[in-house]
């Protein structure tokens, strides 16, 4: 059963359905923010507290990150409440979902991985629908021949977001003339984008001298190792199975650290008012959605702290999305990430530094002329 409401105002979802399964108990809610520039594009996300307004909140703001991205896709979000359970009743979950919101497939809205859900979970939905492009973040061996071309799944779990993560703080540095290499690193989270960012950091040679997860904080002044933290990434264990030199230390004192760039990778309000007077970094890079409120944002922006808002730093993944409904290969994915998120990383923060406003300002700026740009089209054809 589902419930659907069509809303008018522009400022407003243009959906909000709201789905019931009774038989195995499913309730869940897709919201359809705009479709102006493309079919809504965002995550399904499985928690046992998600509520509607949550989801609208965060459909909200996949319209301005791919409207900033430049890619042709609207904003959505999907959640389905989830208190847990066995593989068989979790795919039984996704599919009544994904079979209740069929009739807005493609052309209102394309799943794609959330937090509990990932590639596995997006097989199951593109099983039930029968459409091999109702979702992406697909497993990489689910193809399909297309116009003699062969189209495969490109899953988050390549680390499209993380590695985005890194192109915004990249381009960052070097604004305001810090070089990545060497440049001290503090990341909070430690799941897919959060060991992703600390892999591709390291790799370009910057120091990850703190790491956090909800449970474990750790902190080495002169790096990590890299080795015990690539085991545990390797290994999917959380940072309380670490056993190398660094400090174990309070979750209070990871915003203590002294760092050049800070990425908050874990959940939303991170960033608050227990916590933000303590913090001493050159730039933080949003790679959660919505880490700290806009306030928040405001008195570390008038502190001297470089912010990338998370609708340029954390786009990465839809980025990925969006290459994966095209039919790019991996390679060709990480290049369109990079480009995009360098380019615009670079536009915002220099016009932001320009009129000395929040980023944020400037970016839903831009966003909005491109969607309203789009709409005036739209309504003369």
């Amino acid at each position: 059963m589902a419930q659907i409401k069509k809303i008018g105002d522009q400022t407003k979802p243009e959906y909000i359905i709201e789905v019931y399964d009774n038989k195995i108990g499913m309730e869940g809610f897709l919201v359809i923010d705009n479709t102006v520039l493309g079919p809504g594009k965002g995550g399904i996300r499985m928690t046992s507290d998600v509520t509607v307004e949550e989801v609208a909140r965060l459909a909200k703001i996949m319209t301005w990150k791919n409207a900033l991205a430049g890619i042709p896709f609207g904003g959505a979000k999907a959640g389905i409440k989830w208190k847990g359970g066995s593989n068989n009743l979790k795919k039984q979950f996704i599919q009544s979902f994904a079979r209740a919101i069929k009739p807005f497939l493609l052309k209102k809205y394309i799943a794609a991985p959330d937090i509990n859900t990932g590639e596995k979970e997006m097989q199951w939905f593109v099983e039930a629908t029968g459409m091999f492009r109702s979702a992406t973040g697909k497993p990489a061996n689910i193809c399909m021949e297309y116009k003699k071309c062969k189209k495969c799944g490109i899953p988050h779990e390549f680390g499209s977001t993380g590695f985005g993560v890194v192109q915004a703080a990249k381009v960052a540095a070097k604004i305001i003339g810090l070089d990545i290499k060497n440049a001290t690193v503090s990341i909070h989270g430690f799941g897919n984008v959060g060991t992703f960012a600390y892999k591709f950091l390291t790799e370009m040679g910057a120091k990850v001298v703190a790491l956090a997860d909800k449970n474990t904080s750790i902190y080495l002044k002169d790096s990590l190792e890299e080795e015990i933290i690539k085991k545990l990434i390797k290994n999917k264990k959380d940072l309380s199975h670490y056993s190398g030199k660094a400090k174990k230390i309070k979750p209070e004192d990871f915003w203590k650290i002294p760092v050049d760039i800070m990425i908050p990778a874990s959940v939303t309000d991170v960033i608050n008012d227990n916590n933000k007077k303590y913090i001493k970094a050159k730039i933080i890079v949003e790679a959660a959605n919505i880490p700290m409120e806009e306030r928040v944002e405001d008195e570390l922006l008038s502190k001297g702290i470089l912010i990338v808002p998370d609708c340029i730093a954390n786009a990465g993944g839809v980025i990925s999305s969006y290459s994966e409904h095209c039919g790019h290969n991996i390679k060709k994915m990480f290049n369109t990430v990079e480009k995009k998120i360098k380019k615009t990383t670079e536009i915002v923060l220099q016009e932001s530094l320009r009129k000395k406003r929040n980023p944020r300002h400037i970016a839903m700026e831009i966003a909005k002329k491109k969607i309203q740009t789009n709409a005036n089209k739209k309504s003369r054809v």
